[in-house]
Formats: C-alpha cells, structure tokens, sequence
C-alpha cells in the first residue's frame, strides 16, 4: 500500500510512501478521503518520507487534501519531504500554501 493512515485526538497522520504518479496518487487520495470522512480531522499530517519520486499527481494530491481540510476547518502539515518531491511542489507553489 502506498498509505498507511493511523489517528488520535482528531489528528490524522498518513505515511506515504512508493511513486507518487498517476496510479499511486489515486490509491493515496482514496485511502486519505476515506479517512478524512471517518475521522473528521483537524490535522492531517502527511509524511513523505518513503516517496522515492512524485509528479504532479502529487500536487494534485496535496491540494485535494488541503482543499478538503479547510473546508473542516483544519490544516495540513507535510513532513520529511525528499529534494525531489520539494522540488516539484515548489515549482507548482505549493509551498507558498503549505509549510514543508
């Protein structure tokens, strides 16, 4: 599995992990919706840490993410970005939205 969702206190923490392209990025953004809808988070915390190379499937991820959370009120947090993945976020801008 691409994701790996655990929660508590209305924190959701995913670990993320593998190629964040076309297919992985429909696998993740499906697990990360239907736990959103579960847990109803304030904070959902996305770890990148085992992606070994992301697209702009990856934007697209992060910003239906984001989108959702706010639309809870909440927040995103990304942490352990790898160069490639910070690479291709901050050339969408992402970073200008999201702190990583």
């Amino acid at each position: 599995m691409a994701v790996k969702c655990t929660g508590e206190d209305r924190v959701l923490t995913a670990q993320v992990s593998g190629e964040v392209d076309h297919h992985g990025a429909r696998e993740i953004m499906g697990e990360l919706e239907r736990n959103i809808e579960t847990s109803l988070p304030r904070v959902l915390e996305l770890d990148l840490g085992g992606v070994t190379f992301m697209d702009s499937s990856g934007i697209a991820v992060l910003l239906r993410a984001y989108r959702r959370l706010g639309a809870l009120g909440g927040e995103v947090r990304v942490h352990n970005v790898p160069p490639q993945a910070a690479r291709v976020l901050r050339a969408a801008g992402l970073d200008k939205l999201i702190r990583f």
